[in-house]
């Protein structure tokens, strides 16, 4: 069985997420979104939050499991017995900091392989923290992020309201 697993923040879950997502549901048996627990991070939405709004945005793809960790994604890999590391990219900016984290696991678990996947066109540009920023500063983010998201945001910065 092949697993793989996609890791993230996911604070909040865009649709560039979800384009990775969708497109590893169809060339894995199974795919693990795994949420990661980063207490150094300043996270807008808390780890639960994160998980339960991805088991929403994801819950029409059947082979798609959403579970959260911390430390080693290496070992979380092992512990749900994956293979894949799949990663979305939107730029060549994200591609030199992914390389030295798939470099890495590979030195750490040469038997799991890191699959990097190009974001669609037209969520390229599209960040988390750049979705928080416009949304704080009352612009528009709809067709950005999956609409139970965009709902949480709004109560979240209090918009409308």
């Amino acid at each position: 069985m092949k697993i793989a697993v996609c890791p993230g923040s996911f604070d909040p879950v865009t649709n560039g997420h979800l384009d990775i997502i969708a497109r590893s549901s169809k060339m894995f048996d199974k795919v693990i979104v795994a949420v990661l627990r980063n207490s150094s991070k300043n996270s807008l939405f808390t780890i639960e939050e994160r998980v339960e709004l991805l088991k929403s945005t994801c819950a029409q793809y059947e082979n798609v499991e959403v579970d959260s960790f911390s430390g080693l994604l290496i070992d979380f890999l092992k512990l749900k017995e994956a293979n894949f590391i799949v990663k979305g990219l939107r730029a060549v900016s994200d591609f030199e900091y992914e390389m030295q984290m798939a470099l890495m696991n590979s030195k750490l678990a040469p038997e799991i392989e890191t699959i990097f996947l190009m974001t669609s066109n037209k969520y390229s540009f599209i960040s988390s923290s750049l979705i928080k920023e416009v949304i704080k500063l009352g612009g528009d983010i709809s067709g950005l992020v999956p609409a139970q998201a965009e709902e949480e945001l709004i109560k979240r910065f209090n918009i409308g309201g």
